[in-house]
Formats: structure tokens, C-alpha cells, sequence
């Protein structure tokens, strides 16, 4: 198996290109190869299954939008409050939607978990581990809410975001202001 990190990244990147624009049923070794502009063959070096490449594209996937280290720190001298998780849950939409084919890849790689049990073991591990350090940091932190109102904010946020990166509802609401209520309406009254 081919041992170079960084042509093991680029065909991530390209394999996470292509998800977002041609769907699951685009994404095959030919096409990240294509993508990437390697040589035939490339991609099955690095992910020799279709299953290997699904799981490349997932760990590579969250590598990509984790959060600046700079911006957490910013946020976490501040005082715990519901303007502080309001900010916290901006850089996450700001962090989602920046490369937006980013995260209509995670959507496509969801989709597909539902299909294949090898990477709905993968990629659902790596979620609900990615909850629990969500939550373990709320109430680390200090953040009105607790575990539940986590969860709370995973869903809605991901619902706003497959709104934004998808076919809309159009409702012309402003995201920012959403982001504000999602806090207020779903964490402010646990925070009595």
C-alpha cells in the first residue's frame, strides 16, 4: 500500500470534490483519479475498496472543518452566556458553509452510512464521538444547557445547513438571525 501522506490527502480532497458535485454513484476511484489529476490507478493505491475510499473521504472530511484553534480560544476566554454559545454556533454554520461541497460531501457520506454498514459503523462513530466532545465541552465550559440541548442544536443546525446547501425552502429568513433564535428558543429555557 502506497505510504505517501500528502498524495493520500490530495485524493481526499479530490474524492470529497467529486462526492459534492456528482453524488455517491459519481464517486469512484477513476473519477477521484480523474479529479486529483494522477494516473489511473492512483486512488486503489491509497483506498483499495470502495469502502477504504468512503472511509478516507469521512476522516478526511472532519479533519477539514474542525475549528480554528485561535477562534476557540478567543471564545473560550469569554464568559459563559447564551451570546457565547450564540457565537460558538456562528463559526460552526460560518466554518460549514464557507466550502460548501465540503459539507454536501458529509451529507452524501450520511446518505451512503444508511446504505452500507461499514461506514455507517465508521462514520457513525466518528459523529457520535464528535456529540460527546461537543457536549463534554458545553459543560466544561460552562454553557447554559446541558448534553440534551447539544443534541438539540445538532439537529436543528444540521437541518439549517442541508437548508443553505441544498434545494431551500426559501424562507428569507436572515441565517445569522436564526442561528441567535436556535440558542435562544432551544437553550434559553433550560438556562432558567
Amino acid at each position: 500500500m502506497a505510504r505517501n501522506p500528502e498524495r493520500r490527502t490530495l485524493l481526499a480532497d479530490a474524492g470529497l470534490r467529486v462526492l459534492a458535485d456528482a453524488g455517491a454513484r459519481g464517486l469512484t476511484h477513476r473519477a477521484v483519479d480523474a479529479e486529483a489529476g494522477v494516473p489511473t490507478g492512483t486512488t486503489s493505491n491509497y483506498f483499495p475498496s470502495r469502502a477504504a475510499l468512503l472511509a478516507g473521504l469521512a476522516e478526511r472530511i472532519f479533519a477539514r472543518i474542525a475549528p480554528d484553534p485561535a477562534v476557540l480560544a478567543d471564545l473560550g476566554r469569554r464568559e459563559p452566556s447564551l451570546a457565547l454559545m450564540t457565537d460558538y454556533l456562528r463559526d460552526i454554520v460560518a466554518r460549514t458553509t464557507r466550502e460548501p461541497g465540503l459539507t454536501r460531501a458529509l451529507f452524501e457520506l450520511r446518505l451512503e452510512a444508511a446504505r452500507r454498514p461499514e461506514l455507517r459503523s465508521a462514520l457513525g462513530g466518528v459523529l457520535r464521538q464528535g456529540y460527546a466532545d461537543d457536549a463534554a465541552h458545553h459543560l466544561a465550559a460552562g454553557l447554559p444547557g446541558g448534553a440534551y440541548e447539544v443534541a438539540l442544536l445538532h439537529y436543528a443546525v444540521d437541518g439549517l445547513l442541508l437548508d443553505l446547501l441544498t434545494t431551500s425552502i426559501d424562507a428569507g429568513f436572515d441565517t445569522d438571525q436564526v442561528v441567535s433564535d436556535l440558542v435562544s428558543r432551544l437553550v434559553g429555557g433550560a438556562a432558567d
